[in-house]
Formats: C-alpha cells, structure tokens, sequence
C-alpha cells in the first residue's frame, strides 16, 4: 500500500468492529442525566443575582473572566511520569513536548537526533521540521513506520533545482538539499516514529482540516506545497476540503494500527491546536474558515474520544480560546504564548500524570 488515497474507505463501509456514527455515543437514563447535573459543579452558564466578577464563581460566566481558563477536567485514565511519551501532529505537539520535557519526562518524538538539523530561519526550532498537520499526515507518517506493506512513494518527492530536492510529507523548515540527504532525512523520521511502539502514552494533536493532495503520486501531503511548485509544475496538486467522515475514517486507521503495533498498554491523547489557519484556500474569509476546520476537528476528536476507554481528549482548545486574548495570544494572534503553555501544561499534569 503506498501513502493513503482518496480512494480508500470512509465510515461509509466501516469494519465489522468499527464504533457506529449513526448511534449516540453517549445514551443515560433520566436518573443517570440527574446524578450527572448535580454532581457537575461547572455545569451552568449564568445565574441572576450571580456577582460577575466573584473570583471563586462556579458559573462560566465568571469563570470566563479569569486570564486564565481553568476548564474541569475529568480524565479517563492516569498516564505516570516514568511512562514514554510520543507527541504527534501540529506545532502545538512541540510546545507539549517541551513543556513535558522540562518535567524530565521521557519524550521520544523530541529525539535528539534532530538537533543536528538547522533551521533556514533563525529562531525556529529543528523540530518543527517533524510537524504533521492534518490526519492524512499523521496516519502516512504512523503507516510508512510501522505497517511493513506500507510503502513510502519516492516519487512524490520533488526535484526543485538541479542541486535541491522537496519531501512534502515534512515541514519546510530546513535548507532543501540533494535527493540523497533529502532520504536520510526521511529515513531518520521514519526511524524516530518508529519509537511510538514503546510509549504508554501517545499525544494527537490536530491542526488542519484543508489538505493538498499529490495527483501524480496519488497521496496527501503534510501541508501546502512550496510557492514554486504551483508555477513548475502547476497541475500537480489539488486542493481538498476535508469532511467529518475522512477525519473520523483516519482516526481509526491510526487507533488500529496504534492498537496492532504499540505499547500493549497504549493511551491516548487527543487535542485540537488552538493555532489558527495562516491561510486558507478556500473562498471563505479566513477567520471563518478556521472556525469550520477547528470545529470539524473538534467534533471528530470528542467523537474518537468517546468511542474508545483508551482514547480522551484534553481540551487545551477551550482553554486558549476562553483565556484572556491579551495574555494568551502573542502579537500575530497565532501562537500562545510561553505562559499559556505553561497554563495548559499544568492543567494536563496535574490532571493526567500521577
């Protein structure tokens, strides 16, 4: 099997064992909604008579002045902190990993070989060389690792000059080089991913839900390809709008393969990126366009999460989203700030590690 197609199969035929997207994922008795009402302190939005500003407020809309967002969390299981981790996915999953890191937690997709890598912009780190952007990305990147009939497709690597050579599937971070060190690359990512096999604990995060995919080689890419392709070789590429189904479908080929090849005591974490689109493709405006593809990854994840007891999802979403703009958000309005990270990583700490 090379790469992941547009052909293959969606929920529309899902497997025999494959969680059921017609059915509630969640049905309780009236007695059961009850219990779940009156033992949910945060479970109400507004009261009349409520002091707005009471710092110890239970009801969101106090809660929601607070600089910093402090959802309750209820986590399925504990991860320990001698566990192996492995973060996956967007930029965010490097700032977890850091944070992590700085916990003396063990985290294999932070591997130090890639520390040799020098970035082409000062001030952007070798890692983000790593970033998969979008489910396609994610499942390629797992499926060329672990699955041995999973085929990397050489020839959707790119020639750009006589001297230097693209591999769309990572983050064009690096100065391009020749084809041969372009393959050591890959095969040093390839190598890294492979250590997913022995972590207890796998962190998800999704990003993107706008995808390009590679026509001649018929395979999804990790991001939108360099500028110059779209002149060279201007047929190239499509443009793709992914759906709930597609994201769902990718989710489980993940959790299966995870399942068949990872830790015998695999969890897993699912979050949404709070980072924005830079662009969008599409014709809607860009900040409407971003909150359709976060909602879409949203819905999915919480989805992923309730169909599986080793899945959850951990909402640092919510949480930059409903913190205060001026503290969260650096200056471009994209990427969270040092604090911010530190709230959330906290929060995950304190709530999942024991």
């Amino acid at each position: 099997m090379v790469g992941t197609f547009v052909n293959e199969p969606t929920v529309a035929n899902p497997p025999d064992n494959s969680p059921r997207l017609w059915e509630s994922p969640y049905v309780a008795t009236a007695a059961d909604a009850m219990k779940n009402y009156s033992g949910n302190a945060t479970r109400t939005w507004y009261k009349d008579g409520a002091e707005p500003n009471d710092p110890s407020g239970k009801y969101a809309f106090q809660r929601l002045r607070e600089t910093w967002f402090t959802p309750r969390i209820n986590p399925k299981f504990k991860l320990h902190r001698d566990d192996r981790f492995y973060a996956i996915g967007s930029c965010f999953a490097r700032g977890l990993e850091h944070s992590l890191a700085k916990h003396n937690v063990a985290v294999e997709s932070a591997a130090p070989e890639f520390a040799n890598f020098q970035p082409a912009k000062r001030g952007v780190s070798a890692l983000g060389f790593t970033n998969k952007y979008n489910t396609y990305s994610i499942l390629n990147e797992l499926r060329w690792a672990l699955d041995p009939d999973a085929e990397f497709p050489r020839d959707s690597v790119v020639q750009l000059t006589n001297t230097t050579w693209y591999d769309p599937h990572t983050t064009p971070t690096l100065d391009f080089v020749g084809l041969e060190e372009t393959l050591e690359r890959r095969a040093l990512i390839q190598a890294v991913t492979k250590r997913i096999q022995s972590c207890r604990a796998v962190i998800v995060t999704l990003g993107l839900a706008e995808v390009w995919r590679d026509v001649r080689a018929d395979v999804f890419v990790n991001c939108t390809p360099i500028p110059s392709l779209f002149k060279t070789q201007p047929d190239r590429y499509e443009f793709h709008l992914t759906n709930f189904a597609e994201n769902w479908a990718n989710l489980e080929a993940i959790y299966r393969l995870l399942s068949h090849c990872g830790h015998a005591e695999l969890h897993i974490v699912v979050t949404v990126s709070p980072v924005p689109l830079m662009n969008t493709f599409s014709t809607m405006d860009i900040v409407v366009a971003n909150a359709w593809a976060k909602s879409l990854l949203r819905a999915v994840a919480q989805e992923w999460a309730s169909a599986h007891p080793n899945v959850d999802y951990f909402p640092s979403y919510e949480i930059v989203q409903n913190s205060d703009r001026a503290a969260v958000w650096e200056r471009d309005l994209r990427h969270v700030r040092g604090a911010g990270v530190q709230h959330i990583m906290d929060l995950f700490l304190k709530n999942y590690l024991e």
